[in-house]
């Protein structure tokens, strides 16, 4: 059978990130002492270094930068298929001399 995955609350994510940046204690300990693995901490220590506000937004969510992009994906092709469909149109329907 597969392994189940395990999921952290963002208060964990944030007090373990706390006991290695403000406690001055080794990645490697203090994983070993939670039992994650370092690298699964270094990661989360990178989150939020990178922006310590939106880090861990939660199972599902996006943070605000990434909702943005999936938005503007989304929208685009209509918008630009559109435009460029109505002028190969009015290429075609021009009376030929």
């Amino acid at each position: 059978m597969g392994r189940t995955r395990r999921a952290f609350t963002r208060e964990f994510k944030q007090e373990a990130v706390k006991l290695v940046t403000e406690g001055g204690h080794p990645t490697a300990q203090v994983a070993r002492d939670l039992g994650l693995t370092p690298n699964l901490l270094r990661r989360w220590k990178q989150d939020v270094a990178g922006d310590p506000v939106t880090a861990f937004p939660g199972k599902g969510r996006r943070k605000p930068h990434e909702e943005e992009l999936v938005r503007l994906k989304r929208t685009w092709p209509r918008d630009a298929g559109a435009g460029f469909f109505k002028s190969v149109a009015a290429y075609f329907a021009r009376p030929t001399p």
